[in-house]
């Protein structure tokens, strides 16, 4: 998997060391000159200085053939201009950004990343998991990044139209507790009935996220 960071702060050196352990290939995009320096002798990554929201840099650093797009500076404007450009410029596979203020969450996912979060344990989940996650998104994280609160809206052909929640069976350590259909929001029981298109917001534990979005996923055949 090739992997571009723009960060080399401490969320983004921690990262790129996870990355690498996992064999991935990783560039590193940081501009200030002495952070380039620590970062290149202590990772066996490519490190290029210069400013991640700027076109020439990111090219230079391969993100059209990116499979993975990280942006996480401590400013949550550069994050937003440099996921823009990364998704809508080189066509990153995924791309997901970092959020330092809790309220700019919001904008990242609208107006730049597929998924912004700010957790280091589940922006490394996300990069791992095989499922599409630019299906769902993070509204909050519970218990230090190690549980989630997200929403998924089913798809038109969901296996799921007209299938009571009771029916059901989720993953140990997940919870439907909300469903939006329209401009109605409903508190669920086990007798709320499944349409295609709502819009399901549960709390999971990282660990079963990914058999989460599964089930909620399913299409007809």
């Amino acid at each position: 998997m090739r992997i571009v960071i723009v960060g080399g702060g401490k969320l983004g050196h921690q990262i790129a060391r996870n990355m690498l352990e996992r064999k991935y290939s990783v560039k590193l995009i940081e501009k200030d000159k002495l952070k380039c320096m620590r970062l290149a002798n202590e990772l066996d990554a490519e490190v290029i200085c210069g400013d991640g929201t700027e076109i020439e840099v990111l090219d230079d650093a391969g993100t059209k053939n990116a499979d993975c797009f990280i942006a996480v500076t401590g400013s949550d404007q550069d994050n937003l201009v440099a996921s823009q450009l990364a998704r809508k410029e080189f066509k990153a596979g995924k791309v997901i950004a970092r959020a330092n203020d809790p309220r700019n969450l919001a904008a990242l996912r609208k107006l730049g990343a597929d998924i912004a979060v700010s957790s280091t344990e589940i922006i490394t989940n996300l990069i791992e998991q095989e499922v599409d996650v630019s299906k769902m998104h993070l509204l909050a994280t519970l218990n230090k990044g190690k549980a989630g609160i997200c929403a998924i809206t089913l798809p038109r052909n969901t296996a799921l139209d007209g299938v009571q929640l009771r029916e059901i069976t989720l993953p140990k350590g997940s919870l439907i507790i909300s469903v939006v259909r329209g401009d109605s929001m409903m508190i669920p029981n086990g007798f709320t009935v499944i349409r295609a298109n709502d819009e399901i917001v549960a709390v999971c534990e990282n660990k079963t996220q990914k058999e989460l979005m599964g089930i909620l996923g399913a299409q007809k055949e």
